[in-house]
């Protein structure tokens, strides 16, 4: 009897416990905060360099993707398309790309035919500043952000970004 109550007691504790865990925040950075500011180098001829406080004064949609991770690459091709489709053009993407080869990333953008200026890969992959500056440990996601750089979304998806747009107008 007493093997009972202690093995009711552990199911208790083990119920909480995962009760707790589905309140914590699912990693990355939340609405409020300020984006941290990064360059990157592109990797074209030209070897120029991007930041995105560059882009202050815009508002920014920011996606960080990977070609292996199916749900975070349909994600970045839904929401370029999602800008492309709309008239105002006052919403800048910059895609991040954690892929550990140049040739798999060119390959991706092609494939999901993604046209933006500001498309970049992040070879460090994973070990990466950028990755641990936003603290992406728990998978991909993004970001929109105002025209002074605070997160205002995150984990949009297409139609809520479509309707942001026209809403920004």
């Amino acid at each position: 009897m007493k093997y009972v109550k202690w093995i009711f007691v552990v199911l208790l504790i083990s119920s909480l416990t995962s009760f707790v865990e589905k309140d914590k925040p699912t990693g990355g950075l939340n609405v409020g905060d300020m984006a941290p500011d990064f360059k990157i180098q592109t990797m074209s001829a030209e070897q120029s360099q991007t930041e995105l406080s560059d882009l202050k004064g815009k508002y920014v949609l920011l996606s960080f993707w990977a070609s292996y991770d199916a749900q975070s690459r349909m994600q970045n091709a839904s929401l370029s398309n999602a800008l492309r489709s709309t008239a105002r053009n006052n919403v800048k993407m910059v895609s991040v790309s954690f892929d550990e080869y140049q040739s798999i990333f060119e390959e991706t953008i092609r494939k999901d035919q993604i046209v933006t200026p500001t498309c970049f890969v992040e070879t460090k992959g994973e070990y990466s500043g950028l990755f641990k500056k936003y603290r992406l440990g728990r998978g991909f996601t993004n970001y929109l952000l105002d025209d002074n750089g605070v997160i205002i979304a995150k984990n949009i998806s297409a139609a809520e970004l479509s309707a942001r747009v026209k809403e920004l107008g």
